[in-house]
């Protein structure tokens, strides 16, 4: 019998309670540094000396590129050196690139500056961090927990971020993730003893390339490839088709939000009787929906608010549940580099993303974004579906 199926009913220890909810705030104050700025950089990249619609789209999506390339090579030296120690050399490396964007008045500054920011990648690190620290019996419910708070600092950051940018400058934003990222490092001394990573014999990381695994990699590859494709286009939608005023994009984030949960909360309810599998392609058919909506009907704010609620409500189930799979698949020896690819997968699909937004956007159509999204999610559906099939004849 799985994890999965025997937790339900056992209950984290003290230390585990409070290792799961240290470094889930951590992670959270540090993505809120990440998230406050998707509602409003583009807008904000757009006024930049040297603005070009694919620069626009790479300082969206820069921070992916080094996050993608350096998650692996960090995840599995935290295997070897522990995670602490990494975990702070990546939130000074964010907080330096975030210093760099504040200051930079041009287009390739800011980009470099993200480019920095991208550089502290310890995503993975912080997953392991949390399977160090819990028994296999509660480590989908503490990965739901981690994944809960990433949620929480998403929602939070889409209605802060525009206020704040609209008051104080997106500069401001920048500032505000260095300093949290400095909050954050702090925070780790709140952490009790952690048992040390199991060591492996090699640095092989061919145990982090299996199948089961790699089709996991490439599902939050296309997750968020769709994720910052559409914080491309979605500012310039509201702003230019809605005509929304950047103080007023946070009402059509936090309403979307709030009215996901409707959807979000009983699929994660569901999840731990029926598996995940179902309602994985659930949440991939309401993302596809929700793109295919924004594309044809980004007229009015009606369809444009019910093409986000579907987005996020598919978004944050997936953004929970595809961790906690990769957690409980992954051997203890490599689970750091396991991680490692994961998010290496999640964030070039970031950079992806970025490329994909300031391409199309050239025409001045977001709407050619958003159709482009809905095939990337009909290609995950389909991908999804023979998967299963595959799985069932075998």
């Amino acid at each position: 019998m799985s994890a999965e199926s025997t937790e339900s009913g056992v209950a984290m220890h003290a230390s585990e309670r409070r290792s799961v909810a240290v470094v889930a705030l951590i992670s959270m104050i540090r993505m809120f540094g990440l998230f406050a700025l998707l509602p409003v950089l583009s807008l904000y990249a757009a006024e930049l000396e040297r603005a070009t619609p694919l620069l626009i789209g790479l300082a969206v999506g820069a921070y992916g590129l080094t996050q993608a390339g350096f998650q692996i090579p960090l995840g599995a030296l935290s295997d070897r050196i522990g995670r602490i120690p990494v975990i702070l050399i990546g939130l000074t490396v964010f907080a330096a690139g975030s210093v760099v964007a504040a200051m930079s008045d041009s287009i390739h500054g800011v980009i470099g500056g993200r480019l920095l920011q991208g550089a502290g990648a310890i995503s993975a690190t912080l997953s392991a961090l949390i399977t160090d620290a819990t028994r296999e019996e509660v480590r989908t419910k503490s990965m739901a927990v981690f994944g809960i708070g990433i949620g929480i600092a998403f929602t939070l950051a889409m209605v802060a971020g525009p206020l704040i940018a609209a008051n104080f400058g997106v500069a401001s934003l920048f500032w505000i993730a260095a300093v949290l990222a400095l909050v954050a490092a702090f925070m780790l001394k709140l952490l009790p003893e952690v048992p040390q990573p199991v060591k492996a014999d090699s640095w092989s990381l061919v145990p982090a390339f299996r199948a089961d695994l790699l089709r996991v990699d490439f599902y939050v590859f296309l997750l968020h490839t769709i994720m910052t494709a559409t914080f491309v286009a979605l500012p310039f939608l509201l702003s230019r088709k809605l005509e929304l005023a950047l103080t007023d994009h946070w009402k059509m984030y936090v309403a979307a939000l709030l009215l996901s949960l409707l959807i979000t909360v009983p699929m994660i309810m569901k999840d731990h009787r029926r598996g995940r599998a179902h309602l994985m392609g659930i949440a991939v058919c309401l993302i596809l929906v929700a793109q295919l909506v924004l594309t044809f009907f980004g007229f009015s704010w009606e369809p444009v608010l019910l093409g986000l609620v579907l987005y996020f409500a598919g978004f944050n189930f997936l953004e929970a549940g595809l961790p906690a799979r990769l957690s409980i698949l992954a051997n203890d020896e490599v689970r750091g580099a396991s991680l490692g690819v994961f998010s290496t997968a999640q964030f070039f699909g970031a950079f992806v993303g970025g490329l994909i937004g300031g391409r199309f956007l050239g025409q001045g159509r977001p709407g050619d974004i958003f159709f482009v999204c809905a095939l990337l999610a009909g290609i995950w559906l389909a991908l999804q579906g023979f998967g299963q099939i595959r799985r069932q004849g075998g």
